[in-house]
């Protein structure tokens, strides 16, 4: 592998094609600026499955306080680190060095990356990802006519970021099969997991989760052919990104945790103190973080304010010293990253291992697990199962005439009728890749991109109104037989 060929700026769309369209984006006479890549992060970010974001849990779900962040503000923060530790790698250790357009493309990639990289979530966190991998689980029998393993285990470990990658790459339909058509390094840098379902290894960084569906395996091809990858082998930037999504949501969900006022300044400072608090680099935050503290108790501030602004002052410390950390153990192992031969995080890897794990402990003591949080987590839980159990008796009612549906009950009629028009067009004309996959692999993998793309606030109100309806319609008894 080479740089030319990981920032290789080139689409899955021929040629001209993609000169056409860029005539048609532009109007006449307009000289296109942007690089290739700098277009991608353009594109993901005008995308209406970003907007969705605003409306996904990130740590509390359906929270009413606006400070607290959301899977759109903790994305757009990634992307921003990611964008800066970018920036640094080409222009300080020049990275890519050599490259047409590397100093710019660095920062771009990592952007979008960080950007794109939770879009196929589903509502309410990951506790989405195990309502639906549980509802396969319990209604296995929907899966007994898949015969190859992968198929099965596309479902049974469903994973978002592999719904992000299907959901960039064919369901943001413009006008054909490309979906947002982004650059193949960008389509492999965004791709934490470059393995199939069939195949994760749990004790290997890039192995443990899967990053793409079977549908999407011939695209995955397409993509590792053009930028000199395979599978289980990651982008080197990768890595990077995953660091910058550790490293916002350690410090920031803490940050949030004490803006809810689950916990305080001088808790988090003690709990650093006690876990971690001969290492050298925790040392120094805390120290840091205390001298502003003891400034800021001299002003006339409320006991909320001075944490508050305590906390801000944190954030800055703790941030620069993970993202200083991150940096040096990419540049003094870069070679190592290059060839994919790394098999830990980058963060893991580093000197600010130790404030990592102290924060994601805190994490867990104080937010991830608070009562309100789980109650609210619980019932997302049980709302998306019972759509699933609705979706799933209208996808299967749909008569035997093929992929036109042709309802026997009204009720899944309507149900049907509430799957996004997308979705719908997609499944009911498939594509020649398409069809050689199992119908009933369609019907579930119609079933999960409906559900994915829901937001929090959305899947609650669909969940009641559909209940409201069902009269006496026996969702349960329908999946029995």
């Amino acid at each position: 592998m080479g740089w030319n060929e990981l920032l290789n700026e080139g689409r899955r769309k021929k040629g001209a094609e993609q000169k056409t369209q860029q005539k048609e984006e532009l109007g006449a006479g307009q000289q296109e600026t942007r690089t290739e890549i700098e277009r991608d992060y353009d594109r993901i970010l005008f995308s209406t499955p970003v907007r969705r974001l605003a409306d996904k849990t990130q740590v509390f779900p359906l929270d009413k306080n606006d400070s607290v962040r959301t899977r759109l503000t903790h994305s757009h923060e990634v992307s921003n680190l990611a964008r800066s530790i970018g920036t640094t790698l080409a222009f300080v250790h020049g990275v890519g060095g050599g490259v047409k357009n590397a100093q710019r493309n660095l920062p771009a990639i990592l952007a979008a990356t960080g950007l794109v990289h939770d879009l196929g979530n589903p509502p309410f966190g990951h506790q989405g990802e195990s309502a639906i991998q549980s509802w396969f689980h319990e209604n296995e029998a929907v899966l007994s006519t898949l015969e190859k393993e992968q198929h099965r285990q596309d479902f049974l470990k469903f994973e978002g970021n592999a719904q992000g990658f299907r959901l960039v790459t064919r369901l943001q339909l413009l006008n054909d099969d490309y979906g947002l058509d982004l650059t193949y390094a960008t389509l492999t840098a965004m791709m934490k997991y470059p393995v199939p379902s069939h195949v994760v290894q749990k004790n290997h960084v890039a192995k443990k989760k899967h990053g793409f569906f079977a549908a999407e395996e011939h695209v995955v091809k397409q993509i590792q052919q053009a930028t000199g990858l395979s599978y289980g082998i990651r982008h080197p930037l990768a890595y990077v990104m995953e660091a910058c999504d550790d490293i916002a949501y350690v410090v920031l969900d803490v940050e949030d945790s004490v803006k809810k006022g689950l916990a305080s300044f001088p808790d988090l400072m003690a709990h650093l103190q006690h876990q971690a608090g001969i290492d050298p680099l925790v040392r120094r935050v805390i120290d840091d973080s205390q001298i502003k503290h003891q400034q800021y108790q001299l002003e006339k501030l409320s006991p909320a304010e001075l944490n508050d602004v305590s906390m801000q002052r944190f954030r800055v410390f703790a941030i620069g010293a993970m993202v200083r950390a991150a940096i040096a153990t990419f540049i003094n192992r870069q070679s190592e990253f290059e060839a994919g031969a790394i098999d830990k995080p980058l963060l893991e890897l580093s000197d600010a291992e130790s404030l990592r794990g102290a924060l994601k402990m805190f994490g867990l003591k104080h937010g991830y697990t608070h009562r309100s949080v789980l109650r609210v987590e619980l019932e997302g839980y049980h709302v998306i199962r019972g759509l699933m159990d609705m979706f799933w008796a209208s996808i299967a009612d749909r008569g035997n005439d093929g992929l036109v549906p042709k309802h026997k009950h009204p009720f899944t009629r309507f149900v049907y009728g509430r799957i996004s028009e997308n979705y719908r067009r997609i499944f009911e004309n498939p594509t020649e890749e398409d069809q050689k996959l199992p119908v009933r692999y369609r019907e579930c993998i119609l079933l999960t991109d409906m559900i994915s793309g829901m937001t929090d606030s959305f899947a609650m109100n669909l969940y009641a109104e559909l209940k409201s309806l069902q009269g006496e319609f026996d969702v349960k008894k329908f999946l029995r037989e």
